[in-house]
């Protein structure tokens, strides 16, 4: 069956206007070969320019503690379960976190990604979390969000207080496919998380990896349930292969199907943020920077504990689609920044080829 250009135009239409989309669609979406990408990317787009316009959000993450995890996740190299060489440590000292919540303001960041790792926050490290928001926030004009583990409504209550924007706890993948994926801790725990978040005032960011053996339907619940909690910023990560982790490859993420995928949480979280996240080099491959189609925020400087591209590479990437970055910098302005030390900036010209380039068959001894 092929798809009229009128089906893809009520998709854009209905997700604008507020209608959901019903479940079937949203799995036909997933599932059907008969999509095709351009149609289907250019209805999400239409969504994603109605509420967001051009711009790009770009989000820096910090991990303000790395490894030493309680927790056993298995597609993370910081859990117990993971054998991965990463480097830990317990926590950053206050100095170097705000001297690199300014890097990441002078970098075009809006928003500033404090991670932590372990299973919950004490009161003392609770306080001293709020303290660096409050301190922060007086410094730069910078959004900060926090990802510090299972929380109560207290330790939320606490953090808004201190002028938090928003509070991160991925609910990662289904309700049904949690324990297969972590042991330690379960989804009420972090859907309760979330709760208590909102319960605070604070805003909601909550996303997914995607490629653990969910099927298309699990998708659509997440979209679904992140809807519900009305979350303000999806961030979509791909399952990365790291050696040592439990999980293995990724299953099932061609270009296309990751592609997909953003549209679907585009459609049924319309106004919110949705951040291609890890995995958008490894997996879209060429086809990366049609993510920003659907998607209206990223990463820059990496993951938790993998590298991304540079930060020239993703400025230069923006600003060729013709796209802009939500900055008092324009998107020219940070990458002019990036590169004016660089022998790129000296001379643009293309290198020429080499007399071992235009005869490679000499170094193989065949002429």
């Amino acid at each position: 069956m092929i798809m009229t250009k009128q089906w893809y135009q009520t998709l854009a239409e209905s997700s604008i206007t507020g209608k959901l989309i019903g479940t079937d669609t949203c799995l036909q979406l997933l599932t059907d070969n008969s999509i095709e990408l351009l149609p289907l990317l250019d209805a999400a787009f239409q969504v994603r320019k109605y509420f967001h316009k051009r711009e790009v959000t770009i989000h820096i993450i910090n991990n303000v503690s790395n490894g030493l995890c309680s927790e056993d996740c298995n597609y993370c190299p910081q859990s117990k379960s993971s054998s991965a060489e990463i480097a830990a440590y317990t926590e950053k000292s206050d100095e170097e976190i705000i001297t690199e919540a300014q890097q990441a303001y002078d970098a075009g960041a809006h928003r500033y990604c404090m991670v932590y790792a372990g299973k919950r926050p004490n009161r003392q490290r609770a306080e001293r979390i709020a303290n660096l928001v409050r301190t922060i926030k007086a410094l730069y004009p910078i959004e900060v969000c926090v990802s510090a583990g299972i929380m109560d409504e207290s330790s939320t209550i606490l953090l808004k207080e201190a002028g938090l924007d928003r509070l991160n706890h991925n609910l990662n993948t289904s309700a049904t496919r949690y324990k297969k994926i972590c042991n330690t801790h379960s989804f009420a725990d972090r859907l309760n998380t979330l709760k208590a978040a909102r319960c605070a005032g604070l805003e909601v960011c909550s996303g997914i990896i995607a490629g653990m053996c969910e099927t298309p339907a699990e998708l659509v619940e997440l979209a679904l349930m992140l809807h519900e909690l009305e979350a303000k910023s999806i961030p979509v990560n791909f399952l990365l292969p790291i050696t040592g982790n439990r999980l293995g490859e990724p299953q099932n993420l061609s270009p296309q199907y990751c592609l997909k995928i953003l549209c679907l949480f585009r459609f049924l979280n319309p106004q919110a943020e949705i951040r291609v996240a890890a995995g958008r080099e490894y997996h879209l491959r060429s086809l990366e920077v049609m993510s920003l189609y659907p998607a209206n925020s990223l990463f820059m400087d990496g993951y938790l504990n993998t590298k991304g591209k540079s930060r020239k590479d993703t400025l230069k990437m923006i600003i060729d689609a013709g796209f802009t970055v939500k900055s008092d910098k324009s998107a020219p302005e940070l990458l002019l920044h990036e590169v004016k030390n660089t022998e790129e900036y000296k001379s643009a010209s293309p290198g020429l080829k080499s007399d071992a380039d235009l005869h490679p068959a000499r170094l193989k001894g065949l002429s």
